[in-house]
């Protein structure tokens, strides 16, 4: 277990590297002039050339570099180019609203998605198998900004049944959840259909195993077989998968939150883009890929926890 966590922090380090290496590319590849950018068109050639001695943009790009990752290490993610805030600092006040929404958006699907799965892989080849494959092929086939374009018009403004836009008011919390209900339902119900075929597939190839026919011999309940012995080592692939696919689920939420217009990364970065403002475009991006670095770590350790397998290879 100790070599495979060793092994698998190395791979989480090295994926983080590279991804700050093609960041700092970026920087130089996305157009526009950091200085025209802070201080404006009408900004004299003196004043930029000032500017670009006090960030460090005249020197090589190998101390360029070397800066930006001793910043890094720092927490250091740079200065945002039109406010003056630290980047860290607006990163930090968004991340926990796109955070909750992934989560909420990804728990709603385990809650649903499960025993969807559970009630297909019983009935295989039934009729309540059939619509439930319907059902999960037709979610994951829309892409989760389009289910959220979808469902802000039928439910809000058509039925007019939950807010549109925004996060809710401050300290409320009851207008924040009412706010949360439809981009959370956006981001989770194609990974509702995902998780419901994952369960069945994985659930019907455990119920063939040799210690399950043991069971059934015996004559315990199918319910029982099912919760008890089969679920627990069906789920293994399952939260391996989704380690793997929680990049997209980030970005998911971060697509939905620009739908709904709510505070967040995606609207933080949208803002970041659309002004240029290439220090709070990378540290975005930069603190997403950490999410999905950490968050795979910890799927594939508690995959190996799960299965003994795993352990004895690493």
């Amino acid at each position: 277990m100790g070599s495979y966590v060793i092994r698998q922090a190395c791979l989480a380090v090295g994926v983080l590297l590279t991804a700050i290496i093609i960041l700092f590319c970026l920087i130089y590849l996305v157009p526009g002039d950091p200085a025209t950018v802070a201080l404006g068109p009408r900004a004299s050639a003196e004043q930029k050339d000032v500017f670009r001695q006090a960030m460090g943009l005249d020197q090589p790009i190998p101390v360029q570099a070397v800066r930006f990752l001793g910043n890094l290490l720092k927490g250091d993610l740079g200065t945002d180019l039109l406010t003056r805030q630290p980047v860290l600092t607006l990163v930090a006040s968004a991340l926990p609203r796109t955070v909750t929404l992934a989560l909420v958006g990804l728990g709603w699907a385990l809650i649903v998605g499960i025993p969807l799965g559970c009630l297909s892989a019983l009935r295989p080849n039934s009729g309540i198998d059939r619509l439930i494959g319907v059902f999960s092929t037709s979610v994951i086939a829309l892409p989760s900004f389009l289910l959220a374009i979808y469902a802000l018009i039928l439910f809000a403004v058509v039925l007019r049944w939950l807010p549109a836009m925004g996060a809710g008011e401050p300290g409320d919390i009851p207008d924040q959840i009412t706010h949360l209900i439809l981009p959370a339902f956006a981001v989770g119900l194609g990974w509702v259909g995902y998780i419901a075929r994952l369960v069945r597939a994985s659930l019907l190839e455990t119920l063939q195993e040799n210690h399950i026919r043991t069971y059934r011999a015996f004559g315990v309940s199918d319910m029982r077989i099912t919760l008890r012995f089969a679920l627990p080592i069906a789920m293994i692939p399952v939260v391996a998968v989704i380690g793997v696919g929680l990049g997209s689920l980030l970005s998911g939420a971060v697509l939905v939150e620009v739908v709904f217009s709510r505070p967040g990364l995606g609207s933080l970065a949208l803002q970041a883009v659309t002004s240029r403002n290439s220090p709070v475009l990378v540290g975005t991006v930069l603190v997403t890929t950490l999410l999905y670095v950490v968050a795979n770590f910890a799927t594939d350790l508690l995959a190996a926890f799960l299965d003994p397998r795993i352990r004895k290879e690493g």
